[in-house]
């Protein structure tokens, strides 16, 4: 399986047209249907449903297009270190981060460490922290922005000192909207927008303690942007962190007992580092 024919796949996959594909390619139509073709007798699989007029991905297409999209970011990630001048700390840092107020930390320290090094760029890719550490083990990222609870065995971290306070986010019209804290009986029988996280679930679940049998839970988000709107438009109570965000027309209570977790920043263990990263995780260390 080569990057060529990967490129040719994805190029398919995104113009869903052979003749379109080819013409951005500049190879010819038959050459890039003999590959595609050989492509799937490699694999023992059908990627496309070809029509008359249009190509689209099967089942099998659809998640051979992910694996294909992130086998040839990492070839170019794994080019760009290898052909850049080590003299002069250059390249690119890709960190995966979650939504966390510890962001204003890391996003100092990029700016502190950009004055030494301005030819670094930095790219920022936004999840949970299931995500993200799935792309740090395939070597996607160079590093994440994890909130606790995280399973910490297979990585080298660094603990930043910013905590995260847990409360609800609601609207302005609800009655919990003129409380100063919240407590689990206050949330009992509202409905509720949870994190989809499940060791965040089960942080929550200890917090709540017997009430949690009795919570009801209408949604689950990742992103507290869209637990926002959500609960906006009256889907209910967001549970979540607060970012320091304003939203309009919103309001976020602090829970009662607080309720905080911690925010690291990880990659993984004796994993061969670039000159660049390795600057840059020592920048943020002395930081601290």
């Amino acid at each position: 399986m080569e990057l060529r024919v990967l490129n040719y796949f994805l190029t398919v996959a995104r113009e869903e047209n052979i003749t379109r594909a080819a013409q951005l390619l500049h190879i010819t139509q038959p050459t890039l249907s003999r590959q595609l073709m050989q492509l799937e007798e490699e694999l023992g699989v059908q990627l496309f449903h070809r029509g008359k007029h249009s190509i689209s991905l099967t089942n099998d297409g659809m998640l051979f297009r992910r694996r294909a999209q992130e086998i040839v970011s990492l070839s170019e990630k794994t080019k760009s270190e290898l052909q850049r001048k080590e003299e002069i700390p250059s390249g690119e840092i890709a960190i995966g981060c979650g939504e966390t107020k510890s962001m204003s930390i890391l996003s100092a320290c990029m700016v502190s460490f950009r004055k030494s090094y301005p030819l670094v760029q930095f790219s920022v890719y936004s999840a949970n922290a299931d995500d993200i550490k799935e792309r740090i083990e395939k070597g996607l990222l160079d590093m994440g922005l994890l909130m606790e609870p995280v399973a910490v065995d297979k990585y080298e971290f660094i603990r930043l000192p910013q905590k995260e306070r847990w409360g609800v986010l609601v609207r302005a019209d609800s009655f919990l909207a003129q409380k100063d804290t919240v407590s689990p009986q206050d949330l009992q029988k509202v409905p509720l927008l949870i994190p989809r996280r499940e060791s965040v679930r089960n942080e929550l679940a200890n917090w709540f303690g017997d009430s949690y049998g009795q919570i009801e839970i209408v949604a689950t988000f990742d992103l507290s942007v869209n637990a926002a709107n959500m609960v906006a438009n009256g889907l209910g109570i967001a549970v979540c962190i607060d970012l320091g965000i304003v939203f309009e027309q919103l309001r976020f209570i602090p829970f009662a007992p607080q309720l905080e977790s911690g925010s690291i920043l990880a990659w993984k263990k004796e994993q061969t580092l670039s000159t660049t990263n390795m600057l840059f995780f020592q920048h943020i260390r002395n930081s601290f």
